[in-house]
C-alpha cells in the first residue's frame, strides 16, 4: 500500500482522538451546568433503554422512508436532526459559558442555522469532517455526562452486538448508509484518498461516466462510530476523577483503547467490504478503560468495591 493510501488511515484514528479530547474539555462546563440529555440519574440503567429506545425509533423512521424512496422528505428530516443537535450543543455551551442570556440565546440560534446551512450549501469533505468532530464530540459530551461507568459499559456492549446483527445478520444498516450516501446527507466522516478529491463533484461513486469500475476516491466512516466509544471516555473521565491528574487514567485507557479498535477496524475496511465499526471500537474501548481502572486502582464504580 502507497502513502496515499495510509494517510487516511492515520488521519482516522486523529480524528477520533481530537474527538474525545474536546470532549473532554466540553464535559466539565457542560456537567457545571446542569445539562442532561437523559431522564433519569447516572447510574440508573433506565438511561440505557431509552437511549436505545431513541436510537431504534429513528432508525426504522429513515428505513421506512428510504424503502418508500421519499428522498426529499428524508433529506429534510436528516437536516432538521442536525439543525436540532447543533441547536442542543450550542445552547448547552452557551449556558455553560454565559448563562441564560438573549445574546447567548441569539448566537445559539445563528450558530445552528449557519453550520446547517454550510453543510447543505457546501457539503465539502472537509467542512463535514470539521463541523462532524464539533457535532461528534458535543454528543459525546452531553451523554457521556448523563451516563454513568457502569450504564454506558453495558451501552457499548448492547450496541456492539446491535451494530454487529445490523451489518451482517439483517443488514439493515448497509441499506441505511446505502441512502444516506445517495443523498450526499453530510452525516458521515469523508476521508479522501487523493488532492484533488472532491465531495461535491464525485460522492462515493465507485463507476465512472462510462459505467466502468473505478477506484473509491474516500474512505468513509459513520459519526456513530466516534461518538458512542467517546461517551465512555467522558463518562471515565466525570465520574471516577482522579486527584492530579486532567484526564483521568481510566479515560485515558479508553482512548488508548478506541484507538487499538480503531486500527483493528481499518485493517478489516481494506478488504473493501462494509465493516460493523462498533464491535471492535467498543471492545477496544472497554478493555483500555480496565487496563486504565487497574493502572490507578480506580474500581470505585464496581459495586464489589
Amino acid at each position: 500500500m502507497d502513502l496515499k493510501n495510509y494517510l487516511p488511515l492515520v488521519a482516522m484514528p486523529g480524528m477520533l482522538v481530537v474527538v474525545e479530547i474536546i470532549a473532554l474539555f466540553l464535559s466539565r462546563p457542560l456537567q457545571e451546568a446542569g445539562v442532561s440529555a437523559l431522564p433519569y440519574s447516572p447510574d440508573n440503567p433506565l438511561n440505557v433503554v431509552v437511549f436505545l429506545a431513541m436510537l431504534l425509533v429513528f432508525t426504522i423512521f429513515i428505513l421506512v422512508l428510504i424503502r418508500f424512496g421519499v428522498k426529499s422528505l428524508l433529506s429534510a428530516i436528516i437536516a432538521l436532526s442536525l439543525f436540532f443537535t447543533f441547536y442542543y450543543i450550542f445552547a448547552s455551551l452557551a449556558l455553560a459559558l454565559a448563562g441564560e442570556t438573549d445574546l447567548a440565546g441569539l448566537a445559539t440560534i445563528v450558530l445552528s442555522i449557519g453550520a446547517t446551512v454550510v453543510l447543505y450549501k457546501y457539503p465539502e469533505w472537509y467542512v463535514i469532517d470539521t463541523l462532524g468532530i464539533l457535532l461528534c464530540a458535543g454528543v459525546a459530551s452531553i451523554f457521556g455526562i448523563a451516563i454513568g461507568i457502569i450504564p454506558a459499559i453495558l451501552l457499548l456492549v448492547l450496541l456492539a452486538a446491535y451494530d454487529y446483527i445490523s451489518v451482517y445478520r439483517t443488514k439493515h444498516m448497509i441499506t441505511l448508509a446505502e441512502g444516506v450516501l445517495s443523498l450526499k446527507a453530510p452525516i458521515l466522516f469523508v476521508i479522501p484518498k487523493r488532492r484533488d478529491y472532491s465531495f461535491i463533484k464525485e460522492g462515493l461513486a465507485i463507476k465512472g461516466e462510462d459505467g466502468e469500475p473505478k477506484e473509491r476516491g474516500a474512505f468513509i466512516i459513520g459519526m456513530g462510530d466516534m461518538i458512542m466509544p467517546t461517551i465512555l471516555v467522558v463518562s471515565a473521565n466525570v465520574f471516577l476523577r482522579v486527584p492530579g491528574w486532567a484526564f483521568s487514567p481510566p479515560a485515558i485507557g479508553a482512548i488508548a483503547g478506541s484507538v487499538v479498535g480503531l486500527a483493528v477496524l481499518l485493517t478489516a475496511v481494506k478488504q473493501g467490504k462494509p465493516q460493523a465499526g462498533l464491535p471492535p471500537l467498543n471492545a477496544g474501548t472497554i478493555t483500555g478503560f480496565l487496563i486504565g481502572c487497574a493502572l490507578a486502582g480506580a474500581w470505585g464504580w464496581v459495586p464489589l468495591f
